[in-house]
């Protein structure tokens, strides 16, 4: 990772350019990816209403002229009940070990509840970071809930900030990019102005083939599914590159699930997919998936470790 000189000048307010790392946690399905995409300006993280979606610590950027942010965004922290439920959540707290500010995510139509209690607790492990409470979801609610979940956030704990917002509406974001980068310690661009992740375009494609194929499953599925990739091949004849795909489920009525009567919600998966790789590589994509079983993947640490955890 190269350190870059801002090449323009910090705006009012922002007397030295900063730079750094937050981290987005909460309950699983609170909202963090949502908002990440939305501070980035681009899908980065795939998004479902589906808990435990995100499974790796994805980075965005954001640019700004007086400085960079660069968001880490995590799985929801939990209590695990599988082998792959304890590495999430190791993952995150690693994670939390090295940011620079944590924001903790709070859904204002929800009232807080064990869950949060918990994460908040864990949020003592790491002295280091700032502390940020983000209310999201606040298009959801009237003003008076927004007032009442406010205030019971405030409870929580001694924050160096609480801000509610709405990735939807983009309520508030600005404002929560300049008071997130206000955090960061004094230090130059970290990305070139150009990235907003740091993802491969390989690991991308496995996501949005994952995200397609959690729409309207039953569920236990999102749990069990995972999305490996073969081989991508240029076809330099027909101007176009054929993509290679797995995904692995746990038991065989999974299977028949994901596939649908007679292919049907297969294809359908594949051409929502293919859609959005084709906007991210610019190029006509062929995509060909393959469903397998692998017997209790996310209990056995020979699988897990196939799957790329």
């Amino acid at each position: 990772m190269t350190t870059e000189e801002p090449t323009r000048k910090p705006r009012g307010g922002f007397p030295k350019y900063r730079s750094g790392f937050v981290s987005f946690v909460g309950r699983p399905n609170v909202g963090k990816s949502t908002l990440t995409n939305a501070l980035v300006g681009e899908k980065v993280a795939i998004t479902s209403a589906k808990p435990q979606t995100t499974r790796r610590a994805i980075r965005g950027i954001v640019h700004r002229d007086y400085g960079q942010l660069v968001i880490v965004d995590t799985p929801g922290l939990h209590r695990p009940r599988t082998l792959l439920g304890q590495r999430l959540n190791d993952l995150v707290q690693n994670t939390l070990g090295d940011v620079d500010v944590i924001g903790f995510c709070l859904p204002a139509n929800e009232k807080l509840g064990p869950g949060d209690r918990f994460i908040n607790e864990q949020l003592d492990l790491y002295p280091r970071a700032k502390k940020v409470a983000i209310v999201t979801k606040v298009d959801t609610i009237g003003g008076a809930g927004i007032a009442s979940q406010l205030l019971a956030v405030q409870e929580l704990r001694e924050w160096d900030l609480i801000i509610p917002v709405s990735a939807v509406t983009d309520d508030q974001l600005d404002i929560l990019t300049d008071e997130l980068i206000k955090l960061m310690p004094v230090g130059g661009a970290m990305y070139p102005e150009e990235t907003v992740t740091d993802e491969s375009d390989e690991d991308r494609i496995a996501e949005f083939i994952r995200e397609a194929a959690l729409e309207g499953v039953h569920d236990e599925l999102p749990h069990s599914l995972a999305v490996t990739l073969d081989e991508m091949v240029e076809r330099e004849d027909k101007d176009l590159l054929e993509i290679y795909a797995n995904l692995f489920v746990e038991r065989d009525s999974q299977k028949g699930i994901i596939i649908g009567n007679k292919g049907q919600r297969l294809r359908e998966v594949g051409q929502v997919a293919r859609e959005q790789i084709e906007d991210l590589l610019g190029r006509k994509v062929f995509l060909s998936l393959r469903v397998k079983v692998a017997k209790e993947w996310q209990r056995d640490p020979n699988q897990l470790g196939r799957l790329g955890f």
